[in-house]
């Protein structure tokens, strides 16, 4: 398995700079979004402004996703472990959450406020779930840290989204599964997202609940004991949504929820497109192999990774899943996507467009031989991937 590792001799090492150390700092240009857009207001005077969001994720991204291109470069491996430790990079992470809160607060004030038309209501309810459903990434960041105030802090920054339980599927669950027909995380070939959508949600709120529950049972604890994680993390999705409606009466609750729906869409579709179609096979004792980069789909599209702490690293994020965002690698011949993950998301919202090019890529992983792949069981009831060819 390549990954384009560079060694350095020990002085050289410690000489290494990352490049990219500052560029971090432009994933906090999301959670700022509502201000954005409330500036593109005031300068143009149109309600449109508010829209900013959408139209910077789908078309500013994607656009500089394909000028900028890519970036393989993997920090050598002499200084992970050192990159890995230091500060810095943990507070660019911290930093997101509470500017996260400011937007979604003062985007609650302005939509309650009685002086905004349709089209800026809708817009910057899109904005601010933008926000929210970028917020699923920094939770994900900071959940696979051992640490307790990161696990909290994922929690919180959860909480506007009003699904916390993604702390405990995808930790102990997703992972466990990944890349399995067990897993309600993992999308099958030739299963559109609007059919994934509803079984991942349901799926992972159940396997959520049924590790909860296990793991309690190990202590002799019911499951509604408070120590449930998912408890905890719907408790602060509750006591948020409670001090909106005190500040801004009742009127705040079809906003923030809408944009929570919203929210959980946008997660759901990157998870939609990180696995589609691969596949762990089981060895000879009938449990599945390990899971390996090549069990993810990849991309390094530069501006996207900066937005995202390199979600899109996702092959060496699943096969060391506590690797900090700042030292994740680029492997050479592990899936590829064809585009960043911002330019993915509307050709997935578009079932004929999103099978003609991954069910391609899928198949040219596999070597054309489908009974390889993760296939939606419809599929397999046509005879397709149950033979060694079609």
């Amino acid at each position: 398995m390549s990954s384009s590792h560079v060694s350095l001799s020990p002085n050289a090492a410690l000489e290494w700079k990352d490049g990219k150390r500052y560029l971090w700092l432009l994933g906090l240009v999301v959670p700022v979004f509502p201000f954005l857009s409330g500036a593109l207001v005031a300068v143009t005077g149109s309600e449109w402004g508010w829209w900013f969001g959408p139209l910077v994720l789908y078309t500013v991204i994607p656009l500089m996703d394909r000028l900028i291109g890519g970036d393989r470069f993997n920090p050598p491996e002499e200084v992970v472990d050192a990159l890995s430790k230091e500060k810095y990079y943990r507070y660019c992470v911290y930093a997101f959450v509470p500017l996260h809160y400011l937007g979604l607060i003062w985007a609650m004030y302005l939509l309650t406020s009685g002086s905004m038309g349709w089209v800026g209501s809708i817009g910057l309810v899109a904005t601010i779930g933008i926000v929210s459903g970028v917020a699923f990434n920094t939770a994900h960041e900071l959940g696979h840290q051992n640490s307790a105030f990161e696990m909290w802090m994922s929690k919180i920054a959860l909480a506007p989204t009003f699904y916390g339980h993604f702390v405990v599927e995808h930790n102990r669950g997703h992972h466990v599964r990944v890349a399995t027909p067990e897993d309600p995380a993992s999308a099958r070939y030739g299963e559109s997202y609007w059919a994934f959508l509803p079984r991942t949600m349901a799926g992972g709120l159940k396997s959520a609940w049924s590790i909860e529950r296990k793991r309690l049972a190990r202590s002799n604890k019911s499951v509604w004991h408070w120590q449930n994680h998912n408890l905890q993390a719907w408790g602060l999705s509750v006591l948020l949504y409670a001090g909106l409606i005190a500040a801004f009466g009742w009127a705040v609750l079809p906003f923030v929820l809408a944009q929570s729906i919203y929210s959980m869409t946008l997660f759901e579709v990157i998870n939609y497109l990180e696995h589609y179609g691969l596949c762990r096979q089981k060895n000879a004792s009938g449990r599945y192999e390990r899971c390996q980069p090549e069990h993810s789909w990849n991309s390094n599209h530069l501006v996207t990774n900066l937005l995202l702490y390199q979600l899109q690293r996702h092959s060496d994020h699943h096969a060391n899943p506590t690797r900090s965002y700042q030292a994740l690698r680029h492997f050479e011949d592990v899936p590829q996507l064809p585009s960043g993950y911002a330019g993915m998301v509307p050709l997935a919202y578009i079932t004929p467009l999103w099978r003609r090019v991954m069910d391609a890529k899928v198949r040219a992983h596999y070597g054309g031989d489908l009974s390889l792949a993760n296939i939606d069981p419809r599929l397999k009831k046509q005879g397709i991937g149950v033979l060694k060819s079609e």
